[in-house]
């Protein structure tokens, strides 16, 4: 595997091939992921300068280039799917959505909570990079797994949830700008690496406190199954993402089966200011001056994603 990172100096963008944090700049004619993705692992290895630099010493860019698609499942760890009532075993089907491109943003830095969003909530998320460019439904398995699949990087699937639910607008809550930090690290994986996909730890930190704290050995529907099944109604492109879901523990909470059941009674103009109401007393919703801290990464240490940082400003 190759990890790389992508930067700017001297108000030049490069890419960069990181080694025990610290970087050698590639001397690579690259302006998008897309085109990085083309070149194979003894060109980049060939392109990395001898000099080396400290990663903290550098201003961090997204790995991912815009444009490019956003792809997102919802709902696809067992335990989320168990909180949010639903039954992981008797689950037959994605929770299918879209970020806009507009909300792809530096893994460290800041993210800008808009005046008028009250809920904003975090999601860490596997992010698959995506390398074949694809013309109808395909059929992806783990053994070709490698030929859709470029390599990983951590996600943030930011989402204003007062947008989001009551407005029944997935896209639009989900996709203001810095919505979405991508990388630092795009891990490019070979073939026979693709089965660290299965087994990689996520964790998410707000002010040094562990909110989100799970395993890719979770997912209820597999990046193979998932893209099998995106591929029926999306065209894929190298460079495109697919943002595999996120564990439990966000700062939305919902109530029991029952309650939904009583809530779904309550008529639409009472409905959603009670939903505010009720969601504004959990304090796990971010605030201007939060922290946020995620990392991805394998046991064995051989998959380490690095750590994505921000601080919530308000717009």
């Amino acid at each position: 595997m190759l990890n790389i990172v992508r930067f700017e100096q001297n108000s030049s963008t490069h890419w960069g091939l990181l080694e025990a944090l610290h970087v050698r700049t590639l001397n690579v004619p690259c302006s998008t992921t897309a085109d990085l993705l083309t070149l194979p692992r003894e060109r980049l290895l060939e392109a990395a300068s001898a000099e080396r630099q400290a990663i903290s010493d550098l201003q961090l860019l997204s790995p991912i280039t815009t444009p490019c698609m956003v792809y997102c499942q919802g709902a696809n760890y067992r335990q989320h799917m168990i909180d949010s009532g639903m039954d992981p075993d008797a689950k037959r089907f994605n929770m299918f959505f879209t970020k806009s491109a507009a909300s792809v943003t530096r893994p460290v830095g800041e993210i800008v909570k808009p005046k008028h969003v009250q809920l904003l909530d975090y999601e860490i998320e596997l992010t698959l990079v995506l390398r074949k460019a694809t013309s109808g439904k395909q059929h992806v398995t783990n053994e070709n797994l490698h030929e859709f699949v470029a390599g990983i990087c951590i996600g943030n699937d930011v989402s204003a949830r007062d947008i989001q639910i009551p407005q029944m607008q997935f896209h639009k809550g989900k996709s203001y700008r810095t919505f979405c930090p991508l990388g630092p690290v795009l891990c490019l994986l070979d073939k026979d690496e693709m089965h660290y996909l299965d087994k990689l730890h996520l964790e998410l930190r707000v002010n040094g406190e562990v909110r989100q704290n799970d395993s890719t050995g979770e997912l209820v529907f597999k990046p193979a199954e998932t893209l099998s099944e995106f591929s029926e109604i999306a065209d894929f492109a190298p460079g495109d993402v697919l943002m595999t879901g996120t564990p439990a523990g966000c700062a939305l909470g919902l109530p029991s089966p029952l309650m939904m059941r009583v809530f779904a009674m309550i008529p639409e103009q009472k409905k959603w200011p009670l939903f505010i109401k009720k969601q504004s007393a959990r304090t796990q919703y971010l605030k201007a001056g939060d922290r946020l801290e995620l990392r991805i990464a394998s046991r064995d240490g051989r998959v380490d994603l690095g750590v994505q940082q921000h601080t919530v400003v308000a717009e």
